[in-house]
């Protein structure tokens, strides 16, 4: 099933003048929650149902971002993996640095194999 995308024209924020360009957008066709992800998960399964997946799911996304406030890479296997990074001013000298300049922090994800191949398998449409 291919993805949809938009088109929506942008300019060069480091050059006004330069003429706008067009980009692609992907375009959602919907969600799926954390609770239908659940149900899906434990139809393919004989021995757990949905609440027991659920609670799984709940317990990993609080395990998941105990060990990435601890600073650590969390690996889920072929999954991909999740990783931190900081956004901050930038200083001429070392010692000048302090951790008041830092001004964010962000979730990397990184695919896994399974990911990649999808992604590189993915095909596209123009939305109507």
């Amino acid at each position: 099933m291919p993805v949809n995308f938009t088109l929506s024209q942008k300019g060069n924020p480091g050059n006004p003048t330069a003429p706008k360009k067009f980009y692609a957008n992907a375009k959602s066709s919907g969600e799926v929650t954390f609770r239908g992800l659940s149900k899906e998960i434990a139809a393919g399964s004989t021995t757990v149902s949905d609440t027991d997946v659920l609670a799984v799911l709940n317990d990993l996304s609080k395990a998941l971002a105990h060990h990435l406030s601890e600073g650590k890479i969390v690996r889920f296997g072929s999954f991909g993996s999740f990783s931190l990074s900081l956004s901050s001013e930038g200083v001429e000298n070392e010692d000048r640095f302090r951790k008041t300049m830092i001004k964010g922090a962000k979730v990397n994800f990184r695919p896994g194999v399974d990911l990649k191949e999808m992604l590189n398998n993915m095909t596209f449409e123009k939305e109507k």
